[in-house]
């Protein structure tokens, strides 16, 4: 009989595994389609040193230095057996895929200072829960690095500049920080609900497939606007220049109090890591975004 506890912790070992050494296959085409497209010499150079980086990495080497701050979303059925085991499993498979990936340790206490060493400590990993009907659960993996999480902003904007001032302060944001954080990029954007609300939203975009649309189509078009906005900057991959400087923008909003109009926007590096993996209550497995071989 199979453990549900282990079957959930070696699971997301494989996930973290995965998520650092292998880009789902949405971002890399994305990155070899900017390529391909680029007309600027220095920015090819840029975006080839990227693909190489991903084929190098794909031997079992971490994508980048920078394996992140752990954070799951965790999407459990009302009817799944084994909720109580879930926490814990992911706490180990964190301590354990930090020592074999290996994974730099990155969980820094911010009152006393030092690292746990282990990416373990006080309210990490992250855990984002979500109930839904149903009896299995799906996991994703999601570190993200500091560099593009340091330019992440909340806007409180007041409700007459309206989507205007919307898209003014994404741009506006993504000229503030140029290239630092790794572009070519991949932003979310949440508008409305509350300042917590937006923030949420804004990072739950980012673990959207870089090729899909919002169902919503005055939604996608916001999207699609401001990609070419950005993009029209000329800023580049790493900064340095050229045609590519987001890969996608990913929008999607709450409702808003009359009074506020919160925006948050959330920033990705190139190194989009995320893996997902769904387990049913029979404790059978099936990867989402990193298929084992046959599935």
């Amino acid at each position: 009989m199979k453990d549900p506890a282990q079957v959930i912790h070696d699971t997301t070992v494989r996930l973290l595994r995965m998520a650092a050494t292998v880009l789902p296959n949405d971002v890399e085409k994305a990155l070899r389609d900017a390529y391909e497209r680029e007309t600027n010499p220095t920015a090819r150079t840029q975006l080839e040193a990227i693909l190489k980086n991903i084929d190098i990495a794909r031997t079992g080497i971490p994508m980048c230095q920078d394996t992140g701050i752990m954070i799951f979303y965790v999407k459990v059925g009302d009817k799944f057996p084994y909720i109580g085991e879930i926490r814990d499993a992911l706490t180990k498979a964190t301590i354990k895929a930090t020592a074999e990936v290996p994974l730099r340790p990155n969980a820094v206490n911010p009152i006393v200072g030092g690292n746990s060493g282990n990416n373990v400590g006080e309210k990490i990993p992250w855990i984002n829960w979500e109930i839904v009907s149903g009896d299995s659960v799906e996991i994703t993996a999601f570190p993200k690095g500091g560099g593009s999480e340091n330019v992440c902003i909340l806007g409180m904007l007041k409700p007459g500049v309206g989507l205007k001032g919307v898209k003014k302060l994404v741009v506006d944001n993504a000229m503030s920080y140029m290239g630092k954080a790794c572009a070519p990029n991949i932003i979310g954007i949440g508008i409305g609900g509350g300042s917590d609300i937006a923030l949420k939203i804004a990072k739950q975009q980012l673990l959207r497939p870089l090729d899909d649309h919002h169902p919503d189509p005055e939604v996608a078009k916001i999207e699609e606007e401001l990609k070419e906005a950005i993009n029209a900057t000329g800023i580049g991959p790493m900064g340095l220049g050229g045609d590519t400087t987001v890969l996608a923008v990913k929008v999607d909003y709450a409702m808003r109090h009359p009074a506020s109009l919160p925006v948050g926007v959330a920033v990705q590096c190139w190194a989009a890591r995320r893996s997902t993996a769904v387990i049913t209550k029979d404790l059978e497995v099936k990867y989402l975004t990193h298929p084992l071989e046959g599935e």
